[in-house]
């Protein structure tokens, strides 16, 4: 059963060819190969779509892609909850903690400000590391951002407060308000891509490294993508098509 949300035939704009694949592997829980922009940070995420995520989805993200795995949530579910930027709590626990404010760069090598957020586990874990526990924290949070976007915000709250505890082992990026109009990270382009096909945008994402130490080159990548009959999408085009998109 797909996990898109019913969308009238003609309420949803044509997408290219890529795209279209892609957004429909992320519903149907199959994973995306994302790659970012050769003057950005020239990487290539594997993604899933968060509610959509098992235990074995997790050990391909850990063990083929070997990057961080982190997941996203939009600024409509994380302002109601107020989830600090990480940059901002380390500078506002400057008084107590005078180092921490001196970690924060004025701005990073391939983008002006980091997404990140807080990290978390959920409380029915148990270390929160193994493929259980992580995927067990990354749907609830996928399914979080599914159900409870409209919520009052104490509810919201509450919920999270009841179901998540910190700090954890899967760290939370949260999407620009402005979307890639604002920052074209892979945060921002997979919530696009999720929004573009009527699905939720909360994503897990991971970057795909070389085996030399460095990040996949693309081409590599796109071969890899080939090769398992996975959608590689480049994020030009999902730029290229959220320029069209109606919201």
């Amino acid at each position: 059963m797909s996990l898109a949300h019913p969308v009238a035939p003609l309420a949803m704009p044509a997408l290219d060819a890529s795209l279209r694949e892609a957004t429909e592997a992320l519903s149907q829980g199959r994973p995306v190969l994302l790659f970012d922009a050769p003057d950005r940070e020239g990487e290539t995420d594997l993604i899933f779509l968060a509610e959509a995520v098992t235990p074995s989805a997790v050990r391909e993200l850990r063990k083929e892609a070997g990057g961080l795995i982190v997941v996203t949530i939009p600024e409509e579910v994380r302002s109601p909850l107020g989830l600090p930027y990480m940059d901002a709590l380390l500078r506002s626990a400057g008084k107590e903690h005078p180092l921490l404010p001196r970690l924060v760069p004025e701005r990073f090598r391939y983008d002006r400000r980091s997404s990140f957020g807080i990290s978390v586990n959920h409380r029915a874990g148990f270390t929160g590391i193994p493929d259980l526990d992580r995927a067990l924290t990354i749907r609830a949070l996928g399914e979080m951002v599914r159900d409870r976007a409209h919520d009052p915000p104490k509810a919201l709250r509450d919920h999270f407060a009841s179901t998540f505890l910190a700090p954890g082992h899967v760290p939370v990026l949260y999407a620009a308000p402005g979307g890639v109009a604002e920052r074209r990270g892979h945060t921002e382009l997979s919530s696009a891509l999720a929004r573009m096909g009527r699905l939720t945008p909360s994503l897990v994402l991971c970057e795909m490294l070389s085996d030399d130490g460095r990040s996949l080159p693309a081409a590599e990548a796109r071969t890899y993508a080939e090769a398992r009959g996975y959608p590689f999408v480049e994020g030009h085009r999902i730029v290229e098509a959220w320029s069209r998109w109606p919201g």
